[in-house]
């Protein structure tokens, strides 16, 4: 049987990090990676799963500090003594990648926004699997109605906001989720890339993560299980089994479906 064909959406400038490291999951996950930008459309029959993915304007400060403060926040973030040695080797070198393929943009991109609107829209007419990452996790509640919160400022008074590609983040999973089901329901270290998150959700959305502060960081279509999305950016957090298992089970359900289809 072929690989399922996995759509990655992403923006015409930027990205590209995000775009070879989300790539990689869905090849190991056994799936085939197809790049999709408003410049480089594909109809939706051609593909088996999507993903929309985050947006490519990060703060280049993130990532700009003294390399002894990376290893120090690697030290913190990671307390397996294993896990701590992949990520001394795994971190810096996502940062380099991000450092040599990261290009400056507005930060907003309308012509994106509509080519994400409209695939989101198809996928779930189609009933095909999707995983929202980030800001395709925000852009899926707004799709079907929901709203965001425009500064998560309020949010932090008590718990320090983080902002960090490791994992200094923890989120409570439910347990009855089809995302506890690929994850497993015990919490989860996440790293933290946003500035926005979903307020009010959208129609026959349900929130199945979240953290200490409120912030909702996972949420899933109640009628379709494999729809989903998460806040937080999995696809830079490769030497994670718990982070790999979301795309190998979209990679799983495109699959299924695909199977199904025929």
């Amino acid at each position: 049987m072929r690989r399922p064909r996995i759509g990655v959406t992403g923006p015409c400038r930027g990205g590209a990090a995000a775009w070879w490291l989300t790539a990689l999951a869905v090849i190991r996950a056994g799936g085939w990676p197809i790049r999709i930008t408003p410049k480089r459309s594909r109809p939706l029959e051609q593909l088996d799963g999507l993903i929309i993915g985050g947006g490519a304007d990060v703060d280049p400060q993130l990532y700009g500090g003294d390399p002894s403060d990376l290893f120090s926040e690697i030290k913190a973030s990671e307390p397996q003594r294993s896990q701590r040695w992949l990520g001394y080797l795994i971190y810096p070198l996502v940062w380099l990648i991000r450092r040599l393929l990261w290009i400056r943009t507005t930060g907003q991109d309308p012509q994106r926004d509509t080519l994400e609107q409209q695939l989101i829209h198809e996928a779930l007419a189609r009933g095909l699997p999707l995983l929202g990452i980030c800001r395709g996790m925000q852009l899926l509640n707004v799709v079907c109605g929901g709203t965001l919160h425009q500064s998560l400022q309020g949010f932090y008074s008590e718990h320090p906001k983080v902002r960090s590609v490791l994992p200094r983040k923890t989120v409570e999973i439910d347990s009855s989720s089809q995302l506890a089901r690929w994850l497993g329901a015990q919490p989860c270290r996440v790293n933290a890339l946003h500035d926005q998150a979903v307020a009010e959700l959208g129609t026959g959305l349900r929130s199945v993560a979240h953290e200490v502060s409120g912030v909702i960081q996972a949420i899933e279509r109640q009628t379709d299980p494999y729809v989903i999305g998460v806040q937080w950016h999995p696809e830079f957090l490769p030497q994670k089994r718990r982070q790999q298992a979301l795309f190998l089970g979209l990679v799983n359900a495109a699959r299924d479906t695909h199977a199904d289809a025929c």
